[in-house]
């Protein structure tokens, strides 16, 4: 796929941020009136180059997308990325949300954390995907001390005896201030599939 000019350009009448410097790199940038015109490059996609086809990845049976908060914010749920012979797909963050933006079970890191593997679930299954699939987990714990060892204790039940997975994802746990207060666990996740037109083998 060929981006164009028009398909792609960033519109210009950006409102400028009332920060005086942030405005200046707006500016800068070229993004919207009272710059000189010239875009810097990276904003734009490159000419005569494809992009990497990739879509967005939703559930909104159980989660909303992000972009829908009283407070948007603006990322994707997960991207599907193909790369010839396999897709790759890349979630997000994802924690114990509902389909209205809620956080579920304040205070309850065990319940938070099956929420949030239910939430992974549908956004697999949303590609024709499974947990078997995942290739690699990124887990972020509000408090990594108080909660590790259930976060282990949890992750391992649901992981290795309830789904069998072997071998286990690649995975990194760390301590990290998450975006609300009352989360307590975030994950994101890669999964390998084959490519939309490949084989499926078991």
């Amino acid at each position: 796929m060929k981006p164009t000019e028009q398909s792609f350009s960033i519109p210009r009448n950006v409102d400028s941020p009332v920060d005086p410097d942030a405005a200046a790199e707006m500016i800068a940038m070229g993004i919207f009136p009272g710059d000189d015109g010239a875009r810097v490059p990276g904003l734009d996609p490159v000419a005569d180059r494809d992009i990497v086809p990739r879509t967005a990845i939703t559930a909104d049976t159980v989660l909303n997308e992000a972009y829908e908060y009283d407070l948007p914010s603006s990322f994707s749920r997960g991207l599907r990325i193909e790369l010839g012979t396999a897709s790759m797909l890349m979630l997000s963050g994802t924690a114990s949300i509902d389909d209205a933006g809620r956080t579920l079970y304040p205070g309850n890191f065990e319940a938070q954390c099956i929420r949030t593997f239910r939430n992974l679930t549908v956004l697999l299954a949303a590609e024709g995907a499974s947990w078997h699939d995942i290739v690699r987990t990124s887990c972020y714990l509000r408090d990594i001390e108080r909660d590790y060892d259930a976060f282990n204790r949890v992750r391992t039940h649901f992981m290795r005896d309830i789904l069998g997975l072997d071998p286990l994802p690649a995975s990194t746990g760390i301590q990290a201030r998450l975006c609300r207060s009352d989360l307590l666990v975030e994950i994101e996740a890669v999964a390998m599939v084959p490519a939309a037109n490949g084989a499926v083998t078991h």
